[in-house]
Formats: structure tokens, C-alpha cells, sequence
């Protein structure tokens, strides 16, 4: 039976606190994934405003848009608003052999409305599951091909032998909706931003994508509550067309803006962690999140950019070009659970929720330590032993690791080189040599630099 059936209370998303010990913390983010799942969302409708209602509880600063349907977006236009009431099919004796009360996943998402008697013939056409997985239904769409239809599990499928059946799907499709996102700013110190991006558009799949929305939730509410360089922006947004709805409405010199950005999704799972390179291939962010993975010990894959996927193909087109990976754990596609009723929340453990968040949070660390810098010692090494430099060393690392982080930071801060860049050709860790620096620029042999990036290119 599924879970939003049961009558369970789940704890309320004000409840998740800053003090939380990890055990606690995974538990609160299962408990808002769990108050969520009952939701049918899709593209557009009630059920995007309602999951954006639970989250602005933790974050009271979310602002919730709405474009009207009908409005170009680039080269889409806004479709109209779906909503569903109820969606079932009739025996002859009025039983519901499918009723879309029982899983969100019955009804084909955005259906159109649908009501009489369907011989069993033409209604086979209009029902969907999955032969190879008899026991599972099918997550399936039609969101710009007006269909109706039904989802069900194969074994189901099989047992309907009547001559026709009543159906009801009673949908709206409304050319006077519109389409909702929610966005999120928390501002820096500097207005250089880093963009996080999670969709949420699918109804009861707990992995594909409330996870991305839990973790993505938990970490705007940190960063939220204490102070930080750089400042973050929060897209909550349906797939695809959330994305290129947003994007159409940003302006040149707000795109310039993001120096780094990151599609959040599938992060409940158990698989390694895979990272999908920007469009660019060499941004700040696909460096730094390679260099967490290798030296944090992480399980994972690094994959190229492809223009097929999640939302960082839409930040990534052309025109745009945005320095946008995707950071998740077992892709799309490649797990068995994958757009079917097994991506539950029994699926997504709280260890993997917060092993997922623990990893951005440590790229968010490193990006806001991440720094260029000039060497202000005009020629040659500057002797650090009379400067009390190797004598004060204070680092986690050995002595002999922290002289060469000192050693290479003087030799590579020309104004080019970031500390990503010095600890990779070093084959040291960030810390250390983000240590190695600060203690530098104490001594007055260091200067910062603006980045030597250049902005990305212009929005058109």
C-alpha cells in the first residue's frame, strides 16, 4: 500500500535544526521526502505549488513565480496548467481495478480528461507497464502530444478480460494556468554566484527527484544561517521547460553573474557518486568537484558532457553556455527502480541523503576557498624561514607536505593559477594548500586576484 494511504503524520520540515548529529539529520531529510511523496506534481499545477508551500517552511525566503501559460520561453511556450482530481477504470460490477488514489503513478502524467465506457480493445491502446518488471507501474508522461492513459503493472494488465470498462480521468488542462518555480538567493560577500538547480516535477518517485529537492532544501537553509564568500542561487523548477522558462527570463548581466552552477539529482541511492562534466568541460566547478571525489575518497565516475539528460543541457546550450554539471549518484537510466513505483521511499535511505549533502557541502567549502593569488616577492623565493613560516606550520598534514604546499604556492601564485590548479599539479590536498596560502597572505607574501576566467558568453 502506498505510503500516503497509510495516514502516517511526518515531522514537520520547521522541526530540522542546525545542531542535528548526522543519524538525526539523515532522519529529518527522509521525513520531508516522506511529507512529499503523497504529492502528484508534474510541469505545472497544484502540485508544484504544493511541495514549494512545504519547502518555503524552511526557507521563508523562496519566491514562487508563475508564468502564464501561453507565454514563449525561447523557442517554447508555456503550456497550459494540468491538474488532476481523480483518475480510475470500472468493471462491469463498479469495482476499481486502477485507481489513481492508490498511486500517483496510475494516471498517464498530463493526461487529457477521459470519461465513459472503453472497449477493452481501444483501451489497451492507452495503457502502459512494463513486461520485463511485471510487479512495477511505469512512470510515463505526454506532456506535448495530447494523450489519455492509464499505468499499471504488467501482472494487472494481464488480468483484465472484460469486454470494456468504464473510465474516468477527470483532468484539466487550462490555457489560463500557469507554470511555477520556485527561486531562492542568498547573497555573499561578492555577488559571483553559484547556481543549484533541482526539478520538481515527478510525482511519488523518491530518488528521481526528491531527493535532489530535499538535500537541495537542507543545504540552502545552512548556507542560509551563516556567512559565506560567494552567493548561492536556489532553482526549483519542473524539467526542461522549468529550466528554459527561467533562463528566458534572466537577464545579461545577471547570467554573468553564475561563475559555477550544479544540477542536484538523484542523490537517495546507493550508488557511487557520477559527475557529468559542464558543456565546457574545464569549469571551476568540474574541477573542483573531480578533485573532491578523487582526494575525498568518494566511489565515483567522472563522464563528459553530452546534450541529453537533466537540466544542465538547458544551462549548458548554446548561447547560454553556463559552467553547469550534474552531480548526482547512479544516473538516469541505470538503476532497475528508474521511473517505476520502486523508486519509493524505502528506495532512499537517510545514510545516502546525507552522504549525498555531506559531498556538497564539501564542494561548496572548497569552491569558497578556491582563490587566485599573486605572488608579491618580485623575484625569486622569499625566505620563509625568517619570516617564522616553517617554525609556525600548524596543519593537519606532515611537516614535509606542508612546506611544499608553501613551496608550491609561491612558485604557481602568478595570477593564472588557482588553488585547484596548484593542488592538482602538486598532487596535494585542497586543505593543505589552501592552508599553505592562507598563512602566505598573513605573512604579506601573497595577494589576492580576481579570477583570470572570462565571463560567460552574453545571454541572447
Amino acid at each position: 500500500m502506498a505510503l500516503y494511504m497509510l495516514g502516517l503524520e511526518f515531522t514537520p520540515v520547521s522541526s530540522v535544526v542546525p545542531a542535528a548529529a548526522p543519524a538525526d539529520l539523515g532522519t529529518l531529510l527522509h521525513a520531508l521526502l516522506l511529507r512529499l511523496y503523497p504529492i502528484c506534481r508534474s510541469i505545472t499545477g497544484n502540485g508544484v505549488r504544493q511541495t514549494l508551500a512545504i519547502l518555503r517552511e524552511q526557507l521563508p525566503n523562496l519566491v514562487v513565480h508563475e508564468v502564464p501559460s501561453g507565454m514563449p520561453a525561447l523557442d517554447w511556450t508555456v503550456p497550459p496548467e494540468w491538474n488532476v482530481r481523480e483518475a480510475w477504470i470500472k468493471n462491469a460490477a463498479g469495482e476499481r481495478v486502477v485507481d489513481f488514489r492508490n498511486h500517483n503513478l496510475h494516471v498517464l502524467n498530463y493526461s487529457t480528461p477521459k470519461q465513459g465506457w472503453v472497449p477493452i480493445a481501444e483501451l489497451r491502446e492507452h495503457l502502459f507497464s512494463l513486461p520485463a518488471q511485471p510487479d512495477l507501474i511505469p512512470y510515463r508522461t505526454s506532456y506535448y502530444n495530447p494523450n489519455w492513459g492509464f499505468c499499471l503493472s504488467h501482472n494487472q494488465l494481464q488480468t483484465l478480460n472484460e469486454a470494456e470498462y468504464e473510465v474516468c480521468i477527470d483532468a484539466t488542462l487550462d490555457s489560463s494556468g500557469s507554470l511555477t518555480y520556485g527561486e531562492l538567493l542568498v547573497p555573499g560577500e561578492v555577488e559571483d554566484e553559484v547556481l543549484i538547480s533541482c526539478h520538481c516535477c515527478h510525482p511519488s518517485l523518491a530518488n528521481d527527484n526528491l531527493s535532489g529537492m530535499v538535500v537541495v532544501a537542507e543545504l540552502a537553509r545552512q548556507l542560509s544561517e551563516r556567512p559565506h564568500r560567494l552567493s548561492y542561487r536556489f532553482v526549483f523548477g519542473p524539467g526542461t521547460i522549468g529550466a528554459i522558462t527561467w533562463l528566458s527570463r534572466q537577464t545579461p548581466d545577471g547570467l554573468a553573474r553564475i561563475r559555477h552552477g550544479l544540477v542536484a539529482t538523484l542523490l537517495g541511492g546507493e550508488g557511487a557518486f557520477t559527475y557529468k562534466r559542464s558543456r565546457r568541460g574545464n569549469a571551476d566547478i568540474d574541477r573542483v568537484v573531480a578533485h573532491v571525489l578523487r582526494t575525498g575518497g568518494y566511489a565515483h565516475e567522472l563522464r563528459g558532457f553530452i546534450p541529453y539528460g537533466y537540466d544542465e543541457r538547458q544551462y549548458c546550450s548554446p548561447g547560454f553556455n553556463l559552467p553547469v554539471g550534474c552531480l548526482s549518484r547512479t544516473p538516469f537510466g541505470e538503476f532497475p527502480e528508474y521511473h517505476t513505483s520502486a523508486d519509493d521511499c524505502e528506495f532512499v535511505q537517510p545514510a545516502q541523503l546525507v552522504g549525498s549533502l555531506a559531498l556538497y557541502e564539501r564542494v561548496i567549502e572548497v569552491l569558497e576557498g578556491n582563490q587566485y593569488y599573486q605572488n608579491l616577492s618580485p623575484y625569486g623565493e622569499p625566505q620563509l624561514g625568517r619570516r617564522g613560516l616553517y617554525q609556525a606550520i600548524k596543519s593537519q598534514a606532515s611537516p614535509r607536505e606542508a612546506e611544499m604546499a608553501l613551496l608550491w604556492v609561491l612558485n604557481q601564485a602568478d595570477g593564472t593559477h588557482d588553488l585547484i590548479a596548484i593542488a592538482e599539479r602538486s598532487g596535494l590536498s585542497f586543505n593543505v594548500i589552501h592552508e599553505a596560502a592562507t598563512q602566505l597572505l598573513a605573512a604579506g607574501l601573497l595577494a589576492e586576484k580576481a579570477s583570470a576566467l572570462s565571463e560567460p558568453p552574453p545571454f541572447s
